[in-house]
């Protein structure tokens, strides 16, 4: 009954993959044949120091990113699962971002954040708070790409959270109550130990989708001033398409692969442990 789920599987994702992995072992060009190298490539890219930067910066980013979203998804999350006025108007608020494309994202922030006129600057001006230089500072554009990211991809971890916080019975807080817990004790020894299947759940799916990080960064600063705010996808298609590379553009994909494997390992592994061990 599972075989044709795991033969579209097979088809659509192992056989490219494997044939990525092929390619990151070739030396291949538009127009000519793929030769043999073996490991050159990932030689030639480990030993890149752009290569070094765009790493560093995506370790940056993915981790402001993902602590920073879900700290404010979750905050979003408990104040929903209260009292709030117009609920139902506010979650479409909270959602609408999620309807917008990244294109059409990155257009928006561009405008209200342009230092020679965007209305974000100038309000920032006024009240004498430093602004975001973020076409010439690389560390300004690095906040940039990670506020304009938390805004666009926040709707996914607040609905996580917010349906699983809706699914804790109330019985439980009301005997917390009993009991004489406030507020801080029912959130540690009732909401959190609930909640914790669904936190790593949204903790995992944004480390893996920030760590491919694209469009937000090349279509704001294109990596730029002088490839300093590059990440690792934006090395990546450097690597195919501006110089035509694409055994080292497949040997970044592997090794993004990797890391993102490394990375998201331990909460992998506590989902396994929690939702399956008891089964």
């Amino acid at each position: 009954m599972v075989a044709p789920a795991q033969a579209m599987l097979i088809v659509m994702l192992a056989l490219p993959a494997l044939h990525v992995f092929w390619l990151s072992l070739t030396r291949s060009t538009y127009g000519a044949a793929p030769e043999w190298v073996g490991l050159d490539n990932y030689t030639v890219v480990l030993s890149d120091p752009y290569f070094w930067t765009a790493a560093l910066n995506t370790a940056i980013v993915v981790n402001a990113v993902v602590l920073g979203e879900f700290a404010l998804a979750l905050a979003v999350a408990m104040l929903f699962a209260g009292w709030i006025p117009w609920r139902r108007l506010m979650i479409a608020v909270v959602l609408a971002p999620y309807a917008i494309s990244e294109v059409v994202s990155v257009v928006i922030w561009k405008f209200m954040m342009d230092p020679n006129g965007g209305p974000v600057s100038m309000a920032l001006r006024r009240l004498g708070l430093p602004e975001l230089d973020w076409a010439v500072e690389p560390s300004h554009g690095l906040a940039m790409v990670v506020l304009l990211s938390i805004w666009h991809h926040l709707p996914f971890t607040f609905i996580l959270l917010y349906t699983a916080l809706l699914g804790i019975p109330r019985d439980l807080y009301e005997a917390a109550k009993v009991d004489g817990a406030g507020a801080w004790r029912r959130f540690v020894d009732v909401t959190f130990p609930l909640l914790v299947p669904a936190m790593l759940v949204a903790v995992v799916f944004r480390y893996i989708f920030a760590f491919r990080i694209f469009s937000e960064v090349w279509l704001l600063t294109g990596g730029g001033p002088a490839r300093t705010t590059e990440v690792l996808a934006v090395y990546l298609y450097r690597q195919a398409f501006r110089y035509a590379d694409f055994g080292a553009a497949a040997a970044t994909g592997w090794l993004m692969l990797v890391a993102s494997l490394l990375m998201g390992a331990w909460y992998i592994h506590q989902m396994y442990r929690r939702m399956f061990d008891h089964a």
